[in-house]
């Protein structure tokens, strides 16, 4: 066979490429000026007249999009575990309701949940009768003490919110009558007591605790080495008939007390804020990042009034990271600071 000259071997490639100079010339114009569909290509348009034209759109705010698990944010604090604790329980008795712990405590006020029950109630489903909250109480006790809590370690502590409800007094006189001690408490020494519990010692330089309750906002931090706790509306204020910009401007108002070099962490608990952690809790872990309060869509309205106090509060504080705490309360804080 006759060898082919350099030419012959050269020239289908060479026409091959000058054939595909305007086509490449007309593909970039396509895409540069949008006639491509970017969005069918994988790719995300570079303006907003292409990003019309691929069926892509980034007109919706951030604020209304899930995060993406790989851009969810964690709070990786590990406590300290009791060693040879005892086992202490307490009941709170709140404006929606009951909320009971059973705590494992040791002598340096290490301490860990063993069992926690949130919501149960007596008098506001239907237990009217005080027969009906003696036997209902009885039952409630006796659980903890199979968990091997003692007669003298279960405690009851009514809340600042429960003391302005009427319906209260009657469980009340009936746990005295049982033999049990009623520790009635204020919205500051719920404050303080919630601090207690849910700051842990080594964040008490540069963070802040707040407990948004149904019938009051607890706000409190370190300050000179003692507790300062402020109180503002509760997340049922609405009831009162207040308007949300008449609180937003309240808690406002009590959020700038807090010392400039806190406001790093916001150790936060309380119902809405336990609603809102359970939309995004991983399997179950201890502590939950909130979201940023503009994130949260509800239709319920104590979410929604409870959401314009976590509003307000990132507003005037900057703080970005608000952790909620799946074991902590109050109450646990009022068990710590019981003496031996």
């Amino acid at each position: 066979m006759e060898e082919k000259s350099t030419w012959g071997r050269l020239r289908w490639p060479v026409k091959a490429f000058i054939i595909a100079i305007p086509i490449i010339g007309i593909g970039y114009w396509a895409f540069e000026s949008g006639k491509f569909d970017a969005g069918a290509a994988g790719s995300k348009p570079k303006t907003e007249d292409s990003a019309k034209a691929s069926g892509w759109s980034s007109s919706a705010p951030k604020s209304a999009k899930a995060p993406k698990a790989e851009d969810r944010r964690t709070f990786n604090y590990v406590p300290e575990k009791p060693v040879n604790g005892e086992m202490k329980g307490v009941v709170e008795v709140g404006a929606s309701g009951f909320n009971s712990f059973v705590v494992n405590i040791d002598k340096d006020k290490h301490w860990e949940i063993v069992s926690k029950d949130f919501g149960k109630s007596f008098v506001y489903e239907g237990m009217a009768t005080t027969a009906d909250i003696r036997m209902g109480l009885k039952d409630y006790i006796g659980a903890m003490f199979d968990k091997g809590v003692k007669s003298k370690n279960v405690h009851f502590v009514i809340s600042s919110g429960a003391q302005k409800d009427p319906k209260t007094a009657t469980i009340t006189a009936e746990l005295r009558k049982m033999g049990y001690i009623v520790n009635l408490v204020t919205a500051e020494q719920e404050g303080k007591l919630a601090l207690k519990c849910v700051l842990p010692p080594g964040y008490y330089d540069n963070s802040y605790v707040v407990d948004i309750g149904s019938g009051n906002t607890k706000i409190s931090w370190m300050e000179n080495g003692t507790i300062k706790s402020v109180e503002g509306p509760g997340a049922k204020y609405y009831e009162k008939e207040i308007k949300d910009e008449v609180v937003y401007t309240q808690i406002r108002g009590l959020a700038q007390r807090i010392p400039e070099g806190k406001r790093d962490i916001c150790f936060i608990i309380g119902g809405v804020p336990f609603e809102l952690a359970k939309e995004i809790r991983d399997g179950e872990e201890r502590f939950t990042v909130l979201n940023d309060p503009a994130q949260y869509k509800s239709d319920k309205i104590k979410i929604k009034s409870g959401l314009n106090i976590y509003k307000a509060i990132k507003d005037v504080t900057n703080c970005d990271t608000f952790v909620f705490d799946w074991d902590a309360n109050f109450t646990i804080g009022f068990l710590l600071s019981l003496g031996k």
